[in-house]
């Protein structure tokens, strides 16, 4: 599956965005969907999983403030982002897993270019 994140941009603290991820090649209703962020100097951090059937799973910063969610009509996964904090700004990526992979990342086979996304405070 080729998966294009996009919806990234500046966005005042406070304020919302919605990222997409579109398959291009493949289905998005094949596989476990995943967000990951990655801030300057810092590791990679789980941010969403949204299994088959819909279940879902946060990070622990974003928990309450974040939802991400499927539409397989479209072939696209999303990540509506609410109340954002200055802390949030990273680049967001999207990706596939065969697997319930949630936090592990090494159990995600595809990837996403990235879209950046920063907060202003």
């Amino acid at each position: 599956v080729q998966l294009q994140a996009s919806g990234g941009g500046l966005v005042q603290a406070g304020g919302s965005l919605r990222l997409s991820c579109a398959a291009s090649v493949g289905t998005v209703s094949s596989y476990f969907m995943g967000w990951f962020r990655q801030a300057p100097a810092k590791e990679r951090e789980f941010v969403a999983g949204i299994s088959w059937s819909g279940n879902t799973d946060y990070g622990e910063p974003v928990k309450g403030r974040f939802t991400i969610s499927r539409d397989n009509t479209k072939n696209t996964i999303y990540l509506q982002m609410n109340s954002l904090k200055p802390e949030d700004t990273a680049i967001y990526y999207c990706a596939a897993s065969y697997y319930s992979a949630y936090y592990d990342s090494d159990k995600y086979k595809y990837w996403g270019q990235g879209t950046q996304v920063t907060v202003s405070s």
